[in-house]
């Protein structure tokens, strides 16, 4: 993961013994403010949040800048006092419809099997597989806006897999074989998306180390050996986005979004119950924490309905992500949006797994920031399913002080050369 952080341009400055997490989401500016001790582990030294208006974001993605900036100026400085330092560089998660992750393999057949792989064949093939996953970004984010021509550029990149004729490798240069299979991950955006985080980032003085897909990012933060090994599909329910990632067979296979999510289900109760935006987010907070609200039974009932449309819209994208191959068992939730109990309920009944291709029901559970083992809490301020976002940003900024492997290092010299 190093290669992205050279990708900015600052290959010879040493890794960051501090850094600063954002994520921009559509009801909440969260700022995580943390040090990275020489083992690689994170310690969270001050939190920050501030409240999001409603017109600032529209489905995940900066609608006002200047509004944005503000907000997250206040949960900035709110995570620096109570940490007492400010450090210089951040990662800032991304999310929206049109940001599209996916994990693109090429199997080459090599002409002359008992010659050695150099690292040019190597880096010829990495590039045929990231001008392919270009051109199927591209051609995604053109059908869905309908627009002939939309810049889409890379958020970042990783290699997932590699083998030689079906043996694995971690670096296949040197190796013998006729067929040369490679995997990488690649999330892209539109660059009014891109381009609104890094003007966000620029005007509130932080040096951008990275932007992350934010369902990639949840993804990697629980690295134990189960997830790792049989898979999982994690689902994180913000205020204006859902967004979905597949992890199968060690390696993140893809990320979707899909612009519903809590602030959907406010305003479902604001419009049934007449009643101002305001409280009816305080009534369905109320709600998903079991505390006595007035009208329970309506307000359940409503909820239960959008419930039923967000899950179908789920049962839709895990269908896309999974290719028809058998889906891995288990599922995790976070977002304040999971705090639903019907969320959990709805995912675990049949009628919602029974078409998708399940070997046996999932087993569905709640993320919480414990489950982060890589990252420890000292202000005890991260308490539910809503903080492992911004703890997953986090984590992937500890990641860029990990020593560069040599399919990382091919990787960022065939990035630097696309850029030119």
């Amino acid at each position: 993961m190093t290669f992205l952080r050279r990708i900015w341009g600052r290959a010879d400055e040493p890794t960051p013994a501090a850094c600063t997490a954002l994520d921009v989401g559509t009801e909440f500016a969260k700022a995580l403010v943390f040090e990275i001790d020489p083992s690689g582990i994170g310690i969270v030294r001050g939190v920050g949040r501030k409240r999001q208006g409603l017109s600032h974001m529209q489905s995940g993605t900066v609608a006002d800048i200047a509004a944005v900036v503000d907000n997250c100026s206040v949960a900035l400085q709110e995570a620096e006092e109570m940490a007492g330092f400010r450090p210089t560089q951040v990662v800032i998660g991304i999310a929206g419809e049109l940001v599209k992750g996916f994990t693109t393999t090429h199997n080459q057949e090599r002409k002359r099997p008992d010659q050695p792989i150099t690292e040019a064949e190597l880096q010829k093939l990495i590039d045929t597989v990231q001008q392919a996953a270009l051109r199927e970004a591209e051609r995604a984010i053109t059908w869905e806006t309908g627009l002939p021509h939309v810049d889409v550029r890379l958020v970042h990149a990783a290699v997932t897999s590699a083998s030689i004729d079906g043996y694995t490798v971690t670096n296949p240069v040197g190796f013998k074989g006729r067929y040369v299979k490679i995997g990488i991950f690649n999330a892209f955006a539109p660059l009014v998306h891109l381009g609104a985080l890094q003007t966000v980032a620029s005007q509130l003085d932080l040096e951008l180390l990275q932007v992350v897909a934010e369902p990639y990012a949840v993804a990697r933060v629980l690295g134990t050996e189960q997830v790792q090994q049989a898979g999982a599909i994690f689902i994180d329910i913000g205020g204006g986005t859902t967004d979905v990632a597949l992890v199968r067979q060690g390696g993140i296979e893809g990320t979707r979004m899909f612009a519903l999510g809590g602030r959907a289900f406010t305003k479902s109760l604001a419009d049934r119950l007449d009643l101002p935006f305001p409280r009816a987010e305080a009534l369905k907070v109320d709600f998903a924490r079991g505390l006595q609200v007035d009208r329970r039974d309506e307000v359940e009932q409503i909820i239960n309905d959008d419930i039923t449309v967000w899950s179908a819209g789920v049962e839709l994208v895990i269908e896309e992500l999974a290719g028809g191959d058998l889906l891995p068992g288990r599922i995790y939730l976070c977002g304040g949006g999971s705090r639903l109990p019907a969320i959990k309920d709805n995912l675990s009944a049949e009628r919602f797994w029974k078409n998708l291709p399940f070997a046996r029901p999932p087993e569905v559970a709640i993320m919480s920031p414990e489950m982060v083992e890589t990252i420890r809490d000292d202000t005890k301020l991260l308490i539910d399913q809503q903080d492992v976002t911004p703890l997953g940003l986090a984590w992937q900024a500890i990641e860029l002080q990990s020593t560069e492997d040599p399919l990382d290092a091919a990787l960022r010299r065939v990035l630097r050369a696309m850029k030119v």
